[in-house]
């Protein structure tokens, strides 16, 4: 089992929608996927689930995130309880006991099925909460206090466990743009991530902030990791994270110029340099297994490189997968005329993100 995640300081590139759209190719494809969606905007969420099925897993959890868990679970009795806690319950949720300092659960609740070989832990809003414990324990953790090292690490510990209780193939957290303490604590306690960039300079800044942070990340926790005891250490993974490789994402087609990836030449220069851009900044040691040829290419190449303009909307607005949409039972009339005009396009994306998660897995795969 791996633990990715897909990762840019820089919002609007697609990630989510990249995001989702793998785990679901990576389920097609015989493997077993969950997806946790930590990025407190839930987009993630938005994109798996109704509405209604987020206001119900939202209601239901209201009160132990909003008045306590400990006397949440006191106040609705055992049995209450265990018919709460055995339903799907967000990400949150699952933190809260952390987060107040309290006993952990005894059992995690179910993943929320999507497929017989898709889950996904929902998002919650609430999220940043969690994102300030994070912040007020670090630097408890470099005296090895408990609490302090559960925080940082528990996100990684419910991956695993839950992979552990299912058995996934991988799993895939998505996250905010942010280079917080919420993300410092996930990008650097997963095995490997990969940035989607659009060809532009602020892809190429997000990249460089993301090398400096990672620096900075890898030299506390190697501290703190010398600092603990042996005992506490299992609670680490047994290295830091491995950079994978980047993607050009949602980036508009030109077919009218002769390059390699069909890109404006203004865009194609952009592009060009974010391998050089990768080489300076982010150090070496995290990308060992990245030989120069496949540090210099995008995943997958052109792939899923180009936009797929209203496609990821109608993805969304449907719950599926791009390539699902058509065959979906319940179209809404205004929308039959355009998907049947384009629903072969829409087919056709199944075979990209398919051929993309393979590519992806076999840079995963270097990592053994």
């Amino acid at each position: 089992m791996k633990i990715i995640s897909v990762f840019n300081n820089k919002g609007g590139v697609g990630k989510t929608t990249l995001t989702y759209h793998l785990a679901h190719a990576l389920s097609e494809s015989g493997n077993k996927v969950l997806m946790i969606d930590a990025d407190p905007q839930c987009n993630l969420t938005i994109y798996s689930l109704e509405q209604e099925s987020v206001h119900n897993i939202w209601e239901a959890e209201d009160p132990f995130i909003d008045e306590g868990f400990e006397a949440s679970k006191e106040k609705v009795g055992t049995i209450k309880f265990s018919v709460l806690n055995g339903t799907p319950r967000s990400l949150h949720y699952l933190l809260k006991p952390t987060e107040e300092g309290t006993g952990e659960l005894d059992y995690l609740p179910p993943p929320y099925r999507i497929s017989k070989t898709l889950d996904i832990v929902p998002g919650r809003l609430t999220l940043h909460l969690y994102e300030e414990k994070i912040a007020s324990r670090w630097t408890d953790a470099y005296r090895g206090e408990p609490l302090a090292i559960r925080t940082i690490t528990k996100i990684r510990s419910i991956a695993e466990q839950y992979a552990k209780e299912h058995d996934y193939d991988y799993v895939i957290i998505d996250t905010s743009p942010s280079l917080g303490s919420l993300n410092k604590v996930i990008i650097s306690t997963v095995d490997g991530f990969f940035v989607p960039a659009s060809p532009d300079l602020f892809s190429l800044y997000g990249i460089r902030n993301i090398g400096k942070a990672l620096s900075a990340w890898k030299e506390e926790f190697e501290i703190i990791y010398k600092l603990i005891s042996t005992g506490k250490r299992h609670s680490f993974p047994e290295k830091f994270v491995t950079f994978l490789g980047y993607t050009l994402y949602n980036a508009k087609k030109y077919s009218g110029y002769n390059n390699k990836w069909d890109l404006a030449q203004a865009h194609l220069n952009y592009a060009n340099q974010i391998p050089n851009t990768i080489e300076q900044c982010i150090a070496p040691d995290l990308r060992l297994h990245l030989s120069d040829e496949l540090l210099a290419e995008p995943i997958g190449g052109t792939l899923v490189m180009h936009s797929h303009n209203t496609f990821p909307s109608m993805a969304q607005h449907y719950h599926r997968p791009m390539w699902h949409v058509p065959s979906h039972r319940n179209i809404e009339t205004e929308h039959i005329p355009t998907l049947r005009a384009a629903a072969q396009r829409y087919e056709d994306t199944k075979r990209s993100y398919i051929a993309f998660g393979e590519a992806l897995i076999s840079r995963i795969k270097l990592l053994d």
